[in-house]
């Protein structure tokens, strides 16, 4: 036993030797031999993705075209990739759509759209959204059916019984205005008054019916965000958030802005933050609530408590406000709960948002509506209170509840939303929506994406707009889209992109300043754009001033020699400095200092 035990221990050493010495000798090899060529690394990259993710593939292959010569070879192996990818997309599309994953189907259908792909064996949008609008319901998820039933009927009209069916559980819900929404929808879709008469008397009396400001009242909550205490000269005082939010389903959720729960979700508060909402005055109990999702470049939240509410609000039936309207908003002023204040609609697609124009109301507002619904004459839901300038009186802002109803399925889903980003900053000139400024690392800098050109298609729609509406309508083409998707991109000198967007940062050009140079920032921050004079490093001309910039404020015209003597970016306040020497043309070439500040959210991106 003991030679038999010896033996087997010489062979399994010789064994193990051998075998590390062929591993030596390949690693060896493998040292030695020469590097791939990049290209070959891209083709490799594709032919993975294609398979495992195949949206990526797609932008791949655009990548690849963009930043190689092409021959036949390559040309033949990207247009195998090209269908791969294109069938497996397809393929995950339709199982998605039997697995009843409705939003991911969705989202693909989007995506080979698109590419010009028709995908009728597996549901065109419409159809997708209307089963997940009756799944949603089976499930109980009101609020999500309600919303993707109206985002289905928006673009293909209910049939009679899909209509029904949502107008009978709005009035179930005790949703006055969803019902009325869909009374309208079935109505619309009734073939004859045999099919109109299968809606009883009841629920269309319901549906016909006016709720009154005593019963918008109990639907609005005062939200509490209590900050502990803050110590100042030895003395404590306690640190308190104050807001209000307004119900959007009978299941206790609220919606909100942002800013007034931010110590509740923001990983950079260091602090003690605890959330309650109230239902009547200050001796009325305090009820916990919890954040399910936000969403900060819009400034929105969605809040849950345990309180059934005795009104909730309808996210279906809201109304595009003109100038001019009269409005009312509802909230807790400095605490005063259950607050109406009258007022009309000042003014519309004011940008001060990252994305989208909000309206401007005149109905006072003071500290703590924010988060407050705003309604027109007949109940429907305009916006949301968010801000408002005390020093001014009557100058009061609030977010459209398109854009609210757009925002709510991603804040449904929980967590931060993510909402897709391409990596360009435009301007809106006499051409149209300018390029003027590709960032760093973003897709739109991967496919070499031009600046100076101008959008003339996205997603195959020619977008228009009213003069300073051009910029938030293209960005209202992808606000309802998820980071991932393919998005459809043509300028007017033809060239066009297939693009896969990103998620887009919390500040976007907070990361295109720590990666790019100072004097590309110029343009995006400030609204002027350099070429560089001769001989001097820091010494530029001003090749062109975009109107209505911050430069364009300050006086700067095309031709001014500058030099730029510092840049300072402060992230976490949100904004930057620049500080340039100029000589200004209109003041004889009289050299001047200037300190140029901009803010980091800039909402002219896309």
């Amino acid at each position: 036993m003991k030679v038999y035990h010896a033996a087997a221990f010489f062979f399994l050493c010789a064994g193990s030797l051998s075998l590390a010495a062929c591993l030596s000798s390949s690693a060896i090899a493998s040292r030695l031999a020469p590097p791939k060529p990049a290209r070959e690394i891209r083709l490799a990259d594709i032919e993975k993705s294609a398979s495992e993710n195949p949206a990526q593939a797609l932008h791949l292959i655009g990548v690849y075209r963009a930043n190689y010569p092409q021959d036949d070879e390559s040309d033949s192996a990207l247009a195998e990739l090209w269908d791969a990818a294109i069938g497996n997309l397809k393929a995950r599309q339709a199982q998605a759509l039997e697995e009843k994953r409705f939003d991911d189907a969705l989202s693909m259908a989007r995506s080979l759209a698109n590419l010009d792909v028709m995908v009728e064996s597996a549901g065109l949008e419409p159809d997708i959204l209307l089963a997940g609008a009756k799944d949603h319901l089976e499930k109980g998820d009101d609020l999500s059916a309600f919303i993707t039933a109206v985002h289905a009927h928006a673009l293909k009209p209910l049939a009679f019984d899909d209509a029904l069916i949502f107008l009978n559980r709005a009035v179930t819900v005790k949703q006055r205005r969803t019902a009325s929404y869909f009374l309208v929808a079935a109505d619309a879709a009734a073939a004859n008054a045999d099919k109109r008469a299968a809606i009883s008397s009841d629920v269309r009396a319901y549906a016909e019916g006016n709720d009154q400001p005593r019963d918008m009242i109990k639907g609005v909550a005062t939200v509490l965000v209590d900050q502990g205490t803050h110590i100042e000269k030895g003395r404590a005082y306690p640190a308190m958030t104050l807001g209000s939010a307004f119900f959007v389903d009978a299941s206790g959720l609220l919606v909100t802005n942002y800013h007034v729960v931010q110590s509740e979700v923001d990983p950079a508060y260091e602090g003690y933050s605890r959330m309650y909402i109230r239902m009547g005055d200050a001796t009325s109990p305090r009820t916990p609530a919890k954040v399910v999702g936000y969403d900060r470049a819009m400034d929105l939240a969605l809040i849950k408590t345990s309180v059934k509410p005795e009104y909730v609000f309808s996210i279906a039936d809201w109304a595009a406000p003109a100038v001019g309207d009269s409005i009312i908003a509802i909230g807790s002023p400095v605490g005063l709960e259950r607050t109406v204040t009258q007022g009309i609609v000042s003014a519309t697609g004011r940008r001060l948002l990252q994305m989208g124009g909000v309206v401007q109301i005149d109905a006072a507002v003071n500290q703590g509506n924010s988060g407050g619904p705003v309604l027109d004459k007949n109940g429907r839901l305009v916006g949301v209170v968010f801000a408002g300038a005390n020093q001014y009186q009557g100058l009061n802002f609030a977010i459209p509840a398109e854009r609210l109803v757009a925002a709510l399925p991603a804040l449904i889903k929980g967590g931060q939303a993510e909402r897709p980003w391409l990596g360009l900053v435009l301007a809106e000139t006499a051409e149209g929506a300018e390029i003027i400024y590709v960032a760093p690392f973003t897709p739109a800098a991967e496919l070499n994406v031009k600046e100076g050109g101008v959008i003339a298609h996205i997603n195959g729609e020619n977008v228009g707009a009213h003069q300073g509406g051009l910029i938030p309508a293209l960005q209202d083409e992808l606000f309802s889209t998820r980071p991932g998707e393919l998005v459809s991109l043509e300028t007017t000198d033809g060239a066009r992109h297939l693009l896969m967007s990103q998620a887009r940062p919390a500040l976007p050009l907070s990361e295109a300043a720590k990666k790019d140079s100072r004097e590309r920032m110029t343009g995006p921050l400030f609204g002027f754009i350099l070429t560089p004079s001769l001989g001097k490093t820091s010494s530029y001309t001003v090749k062109k001033v975009l109107r209505g910039s911050i430069a364009d404020d300050a006086g700067l015209t095309k031709d001014d020699p500058i030099t730029i003597r510092g840049f300072s970016v402060m992230e976490k306040e949100g904004y930057v400095f620049m500080d340039i020497d100029v000589k200004k043309r209109r003041l004889g070439y009289m050299e001047t200092s200037m300190r140029l500040p901009a803010y980091l959210d800039t909402p002219d991106t896309l």
